[in-house]
């Protein structure tokens, strides 16, 4: 028996896995926009435009911006590029390596919703207030988990 070591860079026969490749990355730019501008205002101490709230300045001026002395959203902004470059390797990577790729976008987009879910439960029950950007990450971080776990099972039937 032999295994291909070859990459492969035509996209999935399935159109259903190439419909939700497509998604996913489109999700993890989004993610990128998102995370980049929260980045952006708090690195250079900009007010984050919120509408009407005044929640995202509360929250992004808060002591549970920062981990370890850099802003949270450098964090989500560094998953969201991992997720995308693991994503386009996957397309590219040889057949018996792309389950170990889907295996890292779940456990990588895991993190990332966990995560969320910690700063959601801060922003809600001892911030006390909800930044618009905040939320559109975790729902874009969780549209990637549930995605994933469906990549999951397409590799590991």
């Amino acid at each position: 028996m032999e295994i291909s070591t070859k990459p492969r860079t035509v996209p999935p026969a399935s159109p259903v896995v190439a419909w939700r490749w497509w998604l996913m990355v489109s999700l993890a730019g989004a993610g990128i926009g998102v995370a980049g501008y929260l980045s952006y205002t708090h690195l250079f101490e900009l007010p984050v435009l919120c509408g009407d709230s005044q929640g995202c300045d509360l929250v992004a001026q808060s002591i549970y911006a920062n981990m370890f002395g850099i802003p949270v959203a450098v964090f989500g902004l560094l998953t969201y590029i991992a997720l995308l470059a693991l994503l386009i390797a996957r397309r590219h990577v040889s057949e018996n390596l792309e389950a170990y790729v889907t295996l890292a976008v779940f456990g990588l987009s895991l993190l990332g919703v966990l995560f969320s879910a910690y700063l959601t439960y801060l922003e809600l029950f001892v911030i006390l207030a909800v930044c618009i950007w905040c939320v559109a990450s975790a729902v874009i971080m969780a549209g990637l988990f549930v995605l994933s776990i469906w990549e999951m099972k397409s590799v590991n039937p």
